[in-house]
């Protein structure tokens, strides 16, 4: 039967406060999920935006290794940056294999966990981790550099706006998947247009004898003398920094839950889209930036005549404006252009971190927060989690893009490595299984065709896992004195507090696990009503356990002078309440130890009786009157909870502040609805007192 979702049918309190409601908009219900899930045209934008915005910074860093050996070595880079064609072709036909075999969302991390082991399947999750707060504090720094090298203007702000920019892209993304998409397409495709526009312009003006000459061409530069070993590690450390082109083909594999039916093929062209893509602009920026003579060096001084005191225009902004113009329309579009699918880069990170997080709460891995969907049917938890740990890596290193990309894809290419080698043994168990099949089974045409795809996905995932164990080796060596050993260490610090977590969660299943040693051997029903002094909050309390029907209700109150005492027992006779009252006395003028040894005593005297305590307590609606109120049934019941057979009971009292958030006030003695007596009859001077009471049924106090 169906049922109909409605704004009232939510509960008092549960209203959406108007500044979260501006940010990330009204809540959706979970049967809007299936209308969250993404088109191939709106997908490309969402997981390719990593993968395409690094060749805007791939290619300048790779020529920037280059030059520290001189403008001789710059030969070198078409060769550098083929190799690293080759290996992006590569890792997007093995990721179209994984995502044939795992298209459940763990990626790297589900194929190493169920090929590899427990190991190195968190070590991958780890290293996806670290490598999407990464993405985002890198993608970020670089947007802010091509914004800076349109404006110089902005260079001492530069924290502050990759700061700004982070919180942004987490407000659209806490919005939804399906409005970060419409957001975040424009950008990328107009980054992708006008690139590809520049490239042609570019390299057809070349063709005409038109070459465009960029501003750092007339600089030469101050090179490092080398010996032929330090050559060779200069150029792998160049590959091993163009390779940050790679970064971002993950995240596919990882997001193939968010793709709308068929799941696996919607995916998969995706994934090629983006690699083609990619794979033109990257050759295209550098074939353009060698053209036009773009020099970007690792330490603007080293670059002779240059003014260091000025940022260093990227090469992004030196080639548009060779072949555009400086200050040209043209110019400035490419910059924003470039500038917003940057930024928008750590889009992707925002969808693959919560998604992997989930995952891995779901495996227990990682706290079941991550798991929990946000008000927008998005993992809100892991999206606010990963915008805090990349403002502080922003922070810490002041937005600075070659010392962050220095940690840059090792993490990526960790999960890579394991990723292929657990889809070779993915593969090759497949192949096996297929050899145990009957004759006739395996003349049928649906064996030949898996025996047939899964030769091709070996060999195909073999390629890739040697290649880029190969590359992890070489990123290794290139970078690691260079920064990359904090990364070495913070992967295996997260992997063993995953392993603490997964540890933690098996052991509370092992003790909370049903078994045939339960049983029900408790007798009796007590119930106590803690007092202070008698007021209606107390009186709501005894009106709820009177209506529990409890074997026996007692009132307590704890003295801590002889006045309170006294005060107590008066008001007591003079209401003549209904049940008895207790008073135990507490010479250290503590709360808890006596109620504790009171309820010790009584269960030694009557036999093993189950017993509620209830504790009143003021719901507020102002911050700060939380700060005026002691806590003290709070504090009570979390101490209270530890003593064996008892339960806690908190009776809420509504304060009139508290209408700011529930939408009602707290009503006069509670019960008398069930009396059947309006409020006026029964509290004529609580009404004369605010006349918005009036006329109310009474027991509507908020519970």
């Amino acid at each position: 039967m169906s049922r109909a979702v409605t704004d009232e049918s939510r509960e008092p309190g549960e209203q959406t406060p108007m500044a979260k409601r501006i940010l990330i908009g009204e809540p959706l219900t979970s049967e809007k999920l299936d209308e969250q899930l993404l088109p191939k045209k709106m997908a490309l934008p969402i997981f390719a935006s990593d993968a395409l915005s690094s060749v805007a910074y791939a290619p300048q860093e790779l020529l920037m290794i280059l030059l520290i050996g001189g403008t001789a070595l710059l030969t070198l880079s078409p060769w550098v940056a083929v190799a690293v064609v080759v290996l992006l072709v590569v890792v997007v036909l093995s990721y179209r294999q994984l995502i044939k075999a795992y298209p459940s969302g763990g990626g790297d991390y589900e194929v190493a966990s169920k090929n590899l082991g427990e190991v190195p399947g968190v070590v991958v999750a780890a290293a996806l981790l670290v490598d999407y707060v990464l993405t985002v504090a890198v993608s970020v720094a670089s947007g802010v550099d091509n914004i800076i090298s349109a404006l110089p203007g902005l260079n001492p702000f530069r924290v502050e706006i990759a700061v700004g920019f982070v919180i942004l892209i987490v407000i659209v993304n806490l919005r939804g998947v399906r409005e970060a998409s419409s957001v975040f397409a424009i950008p990328t495709y107009l980054f992708i247009g006008s690139v590809g526009l520049m490239i042609v312009v570019g390299l057809g003006r070349a063709l005409l004898g038109d070459v465009p000459v960029a501003s750092s061409a007339e600089y030469a530069v101050q090179a490092e003398s080398l010996t032929q070993a330090a050559l060779i590690l200069l150029v792998l450390r160049a590959f091993s920094s163009g390779c940050s082109a790679l970064t971002g083909v993950e995240a596919v594999s990882n997001g193939v839950p968010a793709f709308r039916k068929p799941k696996i093929r919607n995916a998969q062209t995706t994934l090629t889209l983006m690699g083609g893509i990619a794979i033109v602009l990257f050759v295209g920026l550098t074939a353009l930036a060698l053209l036009s003579g773009v020099h970007y060096a690792e330490n603007p001084c080293h670059l002779i005549g240059f003014d260091c005191t000025l940022p260093q225009p990227s090469l992004m902004a030196q080639v548009a404006a060779a072949t555009f113009g400086m200050g040209s329309i043209p110019f400035f579009i490419i910059q924003a252009a470039t500038a917003c699918v940057l930024l928008l880069a750590a889009n992707t990170a925002f969808n693959g971190f919560p998604l992997l997080g989930a995952v891995l709460a779901r495996d227990g891995y990682a706290p079941k927060a991550l798991n929990t969907r946000g008000d927008r049917l998005v993992y809100s938890n892991g999206m606010v989690i990963l915008g805090i740990v990349a403002i502080g890596v922003l922070i810490v290193y002041q937005a600075n893009l070659t010392t962050l990309i220095q940690l840059y894809i090792i993490g990526v290419f960790v999960s890579f490595s394991l990723g292929q080698i657990g889809m070779v043994r993915h593969w090759r168990r497949t192949l096996r299984e297929l050899r145990l099949l009957t004759p006739e089974a395996a003349k049928q045409e649906s064996a030949r065709y898996e025996r047939r795809s899964a030769v091709l996905g070996l060999w195909i995932n073999s390629v890739g896992a040697t290649l880029t164990v190969v590359v992890l080796l070489i990123v290794t060596v290139t970078k690691f004195t260079h920064g990359a050993w904090l990364v070495f260490i913070a992967i295996p610090i997260l992997a063993v507090l995953m392993l603490g977590v997964n540890r933690y969660y098996r052991d509370v299943e092992h003790e909370i696990r049903m078994d045939d040693t339960v049983h029900f051997g408790s007798s009796g029903d007590v119930a106590i009503i803690l007092v202070n002094r008698l007021q209606k909050p107390v009186m709501k309390a005894i009106d709820y356990a009177l209506a529990a029907k409890h074997d026996k209700t007692l009132a307590v109150h704890v003295a801590i002078n002889d006045e309170d005492a006294t005060r107590v027992q008066r008001d007591w006779a003079e209401h003549d309440m209904p049940i008895p009252l207790v008073i135990i006395e507490s010479p250290y003028r503590t709360y808890t130890s006596p109620v504790i040894s009171f309820i010790k005593s009584y269960r030694e005297k009557h036999g093993s009786a189950v017993v509620t305590v209830y504790l009143p307590q003021f719901i507020v609606g102002h911050w700060w009157e939380s700060m005026l109120h002691n806590r003290r049934s709070r504090r009570l019941a979390q101490q209270l909870m530890l003593v064996h057979g008892v339960s806690i009971t908190l009776v809420p009292w509504l304060l009139d502040s508290s209408e700011l958030i529930y939408g009602r006030r707290s009503r006069p003695l509670p019960g008398q609805q069930r009396g059947g007596q309006p409020v006026a009859q029964v509290s004529a001077h609580d009404s004369a007192q605010n006349p918005a009471r009036r006329g109310r049924k009474v027991g509507d106090s908020g519970a």
